[in-house]
């Protein structure tokens, strides 16, 4: 059911204000039943969690509004049929992203490869080869749009003549920004034959932080991630553990170990990825891939309970003179899991879930990957 203007606004600014997240903003519409209600509790929130909070003002929001529409895009919430399915499933999937391109592509079946920005010739040229046989095989093809292995996977996607050369790229800046500007033409010409994806407001130009967030939608989109070309110490990487943590398939193709851009592939390898030396071998994993990868490279995710509506939390705490004193008082500066919290309080887990969205919100605790927070 669509949405009104009036709640895809406040959505927008829900999500624009000051230590609000995707898990935060989850948890206040599951709270609240809407954005709207959500932000008019925003201030009293933060103040039980010992800080201050004022939403978006809403002349921001007009003009990322007015910028998303002016560079021809529009906003996907989490919650639309369009939405990828398999990145909904993320715990910290965004809860919305801002898109160019033909949606009707979001249905196919998505494959991510990734790789070294300074790839050696042949592993670009692999990458190229990849993303045209799995394009023409009717897959969606997901990648970063950097330089190097991104760009060809890209480039050979576009190339396919038959499976509509389906790419989607996914930048760390705003939808209207371009980066790196060298590939300006191929930013357009993606967002005008495939998908180009943004989580980051229009206008935003991309930083360091950015990365390892478009990094989680890339490896959230797709059934499995390849990794083409890496070292040890890469983003790449990073997408693939963020792939492995999410139950996907980590594949990767194995190099010269005295090249260090293929000593990142070699430990996926040797800790339990998949080697892969062509597109069918991608194509029969992803093909077969049922929810229970073959690789081993992963760890468990953790299960965290749901926060429930405000009626549900009622009395919560009662008996004690500040619960979320208590929970505050067993977090530091180095993360630990929101499981590892419950079991430790002993506090109810709604409780707990309360208390850290209401300590986020004032500012006080910062969200980690796989479900940990720490001391912001």
């Amino acid at each position: 059911m669509p949405i009104s203007q009036e709640e895809a606004f406040a959505r927008i600014r829900l999500l624009r204000s000051p230590n609000v997240g995707p898990v935060s903003f989850r948890q206040m519409l599951a709270r609240f039943g809407n954005a709207v209600a959500a932000l008019e509790a925003l201030p009293e929130m933060a103040a039980r969690g010992g800080g201050k909070q004022q939403p978006a003002p809403e002349a921001l929001v007009r003009d990322e509004v007015a910028a998303v529409r002016a560079a021809n895009a529009r906003y996907l919430f989490h919650d639309d049929p369009a939405f990828p399915a398999l990145l909904a499933e993320m715990h910290n999937a965004p809860p919305i992203l801002t898109i160019r391109g033909d949606l009707a592509l979001l249905q196919k079946p998505a494959v991510a490869i990734v790789g070294a920005r300074n790839a050696s010739a042949a592993a670009i040229s692999l990458a190229r080869q990849f993303g045209r046989e799995l394009a023409q095989q009717g897959r969606l093809v997901v990648s970063g749009l950097a330089r190097g292995i991104d760009a060809a996977a890209h480039e050979g996607a576009l190339a396919a003549k038959e499976g509509g050369g389906a790419t989607a790229a996914i930048i760390a800046s705003g939808i209207d920004i371009t980066y790196p500007p060298e590939h300006a033409d191929l930013q357009d010409r993606i967002a005008a034959e495939g998908l180009l994806i943004a989580e980051q407001p229009a206008g935003t130009q991309p930083q360091a932080r950015h990365f390892p967030s478009r990094n989680r939608i890339i490896a959230g989109m797709a059934a499995g991630t390849v990794v083409v070309e890496a070292a040890p110490k890469s983003g790449s990487l990073i997408t693939a553990r963020i792939a492995a943590d999410a139950g996907r398939e980590v594949m990767a193709v194995p190099g010269n170990p005295r090249d260090a851009r293929a000593r990142g592939c070699n430990y996926l390898i040797r800790e339990g990825a998949v080697l892969v030396q062509g597109a069918d071998d991608i194509a029969e994993l992803l093909d077969s891939f049922t929810g229970a990868p073959r690789s081993r490279f992963r760890e468990e995710t953790p299960v965290f309970a749901h926060l429930p509506r405000e009626e549900e939390t009622e009395g919560l705490g009662e008996g004690r003179d500040d619960p979320a004193a208590d929970i505050a008082a067993l977090i530091s500066a180095a993360p630990v899991s929101v499981d590892e919290l419950i079991r430790t309080s002993g506090a109810a887990p709604a409780a707990v879930q309360l208390a850290l969205l209401e300590m986020e919100l004032a500012g006080r605790i910062q969200r980690h990957a796989g479900g940990r927070v720490s001391l912001a």
